[in-house]
């Protein structure tokens, strides 16, 4: 009698879950890895420190969480550098990166002395810094935060965005940025 060939796109069969798993249990790298497969923009978010300075990391943490109010959200390891600035800026500026735009995210995803040096940006609500040639930026009040297991969530009310039309965004995908196909 053959043997049933499998789909390996099949759901699997049912099993308990037990929820109280504990972070040694999982295999970090595969968990990444496995995250890694549901495609993301990726955008750069923006504020003011407590001393004027601008600040801004490399994000793919991005989601829109209601449009009445308008609120969107995304996260931060709390072993950051800014963590405490973001933590108490008032406002922050969520700047999605367009299909060309892979040099500034990799200038905001490490560690330079300065990455706004030379940069053009001009001050948004609450001073948090609009980033020029993006394809999408909203502005946001920092409304609430959300302990995350090793990250902070953070939600924002949307208070003021843009967008251009017809912008292609940069994404991330497997470790690798990715783009948009042609039609």
């Amino acid at each position: 009698m053959p043997q049933a060939e499998t789909d390996p796109l099949a759901a699997p069969p049912a099993m308990a879950c037990d929820c109280t798993a504990q972070a040694g249990e999982i295999d970090s790298r595969a968990l990444r890895d496995t995250l890694g497969r549901f495609a993301t923009g990726i955008a750069v978010v923006t504020a003011i420190d407590g001393d004027g300075h601008p600040i801004g990391l490399t994000v793919n943490s991005f989601a829109a969480v209601s449009l009445a109010p308008p609120l969107v959200l995304w996260s931060l390891a709390s072993g950051s550098h800014n963590f405490e600035s973001f933590r108490r800026a008032s406002h922050h500026c969520i700047n999605v990166l367009a299909a060309d735009q892979m040099d500034l995210s990799n200038r905001f995803a490490t560690w330079p002395t300065d990455r706004f040096a030379g940069l053009p940006w001009q001050p948004g609500c609450g001073g948090a810094p609009v980033l020029a040639g993006c394809c999408a930026r909203f502005e946001v009040c920092n409304e609430t935060q959300h302990p995350g297991g090793d990250h902070l969530i953070f939600v924002g009310r949307v208070v003021r965005f843009d967008q251009v039309p017809g912008m292609d965004p940069l994404l991330f995908h497997g470790g690798r940025y990715r783009f948009l196909a042609k039609d």
